[in-house]
Formats: structure tokens, sequence, C-alpha cells
């Protein structure tokens, strides 16, 4: 009987998926701001200010343009 943790992994993906906001267009790709604030280098092709999904260091597609809320009760 296999490991069933190695089985789990094994379907999972392995990088997770970001969402952020171009600022910059570059010879190799994008630079693209994160949520977080972060700011990473990315291959593929978007206009600044597009809102993308990003997973190992490659643009997914278009993200919706939402921004987060704070909420204090």
């Amino acid at each position: 009987m296999s490991n069933i943790y190695k089985r789990l992994l094994g379907i999972l993906p392995n990088d997770p998926r970001d969402k952020g906001e171009v600022v910059a267009v570059n010879p190799d790709g994008v630079t693209v701001e994160l949520v977080t604030g972060a700011r990473v280098r990315v291959r593929g092709a978007a206009q600044v200010g597009d809102h993308v999904f990003i997973r190992g260091r490659q643009i997914e597609g278009p993200a919706p343009a939402l921004s987060g809320v704070d909420q204090t009760v």
C-alpha cells in the first residue's frame, strides 16, 4: 500500500497562485505587484494596470480588479 500523504502531495499544485497588478513591462516579461506589496518579475504578456493571476513566475491569465475591504466592528 502506498503512502497516502505522498499521493495527496502528488495531486496538489506545487506553486501557489497569486494575484497582482502589472506595474511595469520588461523585455523578458512583466513586473507584478502582489496584494502583499511585494514585486515579482514574471513571464508573460500584459499591459501596465492589468490584474493577473500568476503561478510559478508565469502569468496564468486575467484576474478581476477587486480591492480588499477592511471592516472594523
